[in-house]
Order: C-alpha cells, then sequence, then structure tokens
C-alpha cells in the first residue's frame, strides 16, 4: 500500500488522531494531518472532504476519526473515488481491505482504545485487495 496517509478527525477524535500520527510517523509512513486542530467544537464534514480529496487525487490512503465513526464515513463516501470503512476490531479492517478495497478507514473514537485503533490502522495499511469476485462488487458500488 501507500507510504502516504492523509488523517483527519473531529474534536471527538482529536487525542485518538493525534496519537495515531505519531504512531505512523514512528512506522515510517508520510502523514499529513488535515485537522481537526484540538478538541474544540467543530463540523466533521469539514476535516472529512479534504481527506477524501487527497485519496481520490493523490492515491494516498486516508484516515478518519470522529466520535461514532459513522458522520466522518458517511461526509467522505460521499466523494464518487472513496469507499471509506467504519472499523473497531483488526479484523473488520482486514475485510475492508480484502473485500471492498477500502481507501479510508474510519473510527469511532469513542469507543475503541488506542491499542485497539492502532491494530486496525495498522492491519488496514498491511492488507491488499483480493479482487476476482471482489473486484465486480467494487465496481457496482459507485452510482452513475
Amino acid at each position: 500500500m501507500n507510504n502516504k496517509i492523509a488523517i483527519g478527525a473531529d474534536h471527538a477524535g482529536y487525542k485518538l488522531k493525534s496519537e495515531l500520527v505519531s504512531f505512523l510517523e514512528e512506522k515510517g509512513y508520510s502523514v499529513t494531518d488535515f485537522g481537526c486542530p484540538s478538541e474544540e467544537s467543530i463540523d466533521y464534514p469539514d476535516y472529512a472532504h479534504p481527506v477524501a480529496n487527497a485519496v481520490e487525487k493523490e492515491g494516498v490512503i486516508g484516515v478518519l476519526i470522529c466520535g461514532s465513526g459513522n458522520g466522518i464515513s458517511m461526509s467522505a463516501n460521499k466523494h464518487r473515488g472513496i469507499r471509506c470503512a467504519l472499523c473497531w476490531t483488526d479484523e473488520i479492517s482486514a475485510l475492508a481491505r480484502q473485500h471492498n478495497d477500502a481507501n479510508v478507514i474510519s473510527l469511532p473514537a469513542r469507543y475503541i482504545s488506542l491499542k485497539e485503533a492502532k491494530k486496525c490502522v495498522d492491519t488496514f495499511l498491511k492488507t491488499e485487495f483480493e479482487g476476482g469476485r471482489h473486484q465486480r462488487r467494487v465496481n457496482k458500488i459507485a452510482c452513475s
């Protein structure tokens, strides 16, 4: 997978995002942090869209975080080239890549430990898309 990561979060995901940026940089990834810059209340789409744009235009991998992981992933999935998967275990992270060719992982900051979040991201980044029958299904995701 790509060595470049685009990451973004809302206020609920700020602390987890900060920890994951350090974790990813220590592993040798080049990380672009699209914010948010603090725990001050903000709107998650304002951070999901820049990450989604980077994934679409630059071919980087995206990491998004909000309280439940839902709102920020819904925002990212409005982009035609994005397949953002809400993950809370490493097994789900692996399946998102293997079966769905997900290019963005969304994490639920209020419902996941730092340890599990690191496992999810690490698994997501190391797992390849299986293609085959899954490619046919992925091709049907985007609407015209």
